[in-house]
């Protein structure tokens, strides 16, 4: 049996409940609002801004403002070495799971 992936190779960054959440959010619809986005989590205004600004930091999560007629507009998305970040946290988790589910077969 092979040796089960050592949880230090874990990115505490994208592994965070919250910023988890924001980064599937965004892996699977694309770009999303600050409103669209506070939604689907059931997120407070203040913990996703601190989230997605930790995100943003570590060049995870592009955070664009712009006006949409007269009211302001913040839209998130993830970049592509967020998107890597993203595909290699799901691959690492799946690498865990992945010989549990050969040795059940």
């Amino acid at each position: 049996m092979s040796a089960i992936p050592s949880p230090e190779g874990i990115d505490k960054l994208v592994h965070e409940p919250a910023r988890l959440g924001i980064m599937s959010s965004l892996a699977a619809a694309g770009p999303m609002t600050f409103s669209e986005l506070k939604e689907t989590l059931g997120m407070t205004d203040g913990n996703l801004s601190v989230h997605a600004r930790v995100l943003e930091e570590a060049g995870y999560i592009r955070i664009e403002k712009q006006f949409v007629g007269r009211k302001p507009q913040t839209t998130m998305s993830l970049t592509a070495r967020g998107s890597k970040a993203f595909t290699d946290y799901v691959a690492y988790l799946e690498s865990i799971v992945a010989p549990k589910k050969k040795a059940r077969h």
